[in-house]
């Protein structure tokens, strides 16, 4: 009645723990609404660092041809869909057009579609195209760290988000108050 290789299990597990994860920075975001944005920037680039170091640590072990052992398979799913729920959740509150994470797709339609040779006027060219190549970046160093397992790129990944958002609240936008 199933099909062979396949279980539900991992992708409930992803979703709900996704929506926690946006919820969980609803909340955050609402909280520091009339705060210093940076606050509540780091508050949120810490949370997601840790939770991707606790998947890194539950990492070391788990033997990803195998998918064993399982209670690491899930424990690495759950603690990284909640990062990600968090992540999009807090861009979202942002309002940064054209910075999606998760929908990459959308941000080469607005490149095409937006172009002049489309018509448009181009509208953040630079900002897409970047986001694109740093997209693009950080999935072939991706590829390269997950050839040494699961552990190293979680850690990496925290380390980079947590450092990349300590320099972004060093610009003075980042003193502005997060508005509800």
């Amino acid at each position: 009645m199933g099909t062979p290789g396949f279980t539900v299990a991992p992708y409930l597990i992803a979703i709900a723990t996704f929506m926690l994860g946006a919820f969980l920075a609803g909340r955050t975001g609402r909280f520091h609404t009339n705060r210093p944005l940076r606050h509540w920037l780091l508050w949120s680039a810490l949370i997601e660092a840790v939770l991707l170091w606790a998947a890194a640590i539950i990492a070391l072990g788990f033997d990803p041809a195998t998918l064993t052992p399982e209670w690491q398979l899930f424990a690495i799913i759950a603690l990284t869909a909640v990062a990600m729920g968090y992540r999009n959740a807090t861009i979202r509150q942002l309002k940064v057009p054209d910075l999606t994470t998760t929908v990459l797709t959308l941000t080469i339609t607005g490149l095409a579609a937006d172009s002049t040779l489309a018509g448009g006027s181009n509208p953040n060219w630079a900002r897409r195209i970047a986001a694109v190549v740093a997209i693009l970046l950080g999935a072939a160093l991706g590829a390269v760290l997950v050839r040494y397992g699961l552990a190293v790129p979680l850690a990496v990944a925290g380390a980079l988000i947590l450092g990349g958002t300590i320099a972004c609240t060093l610009h003075p936008d980042a003193r502005r108050p997060l508005a509800g």
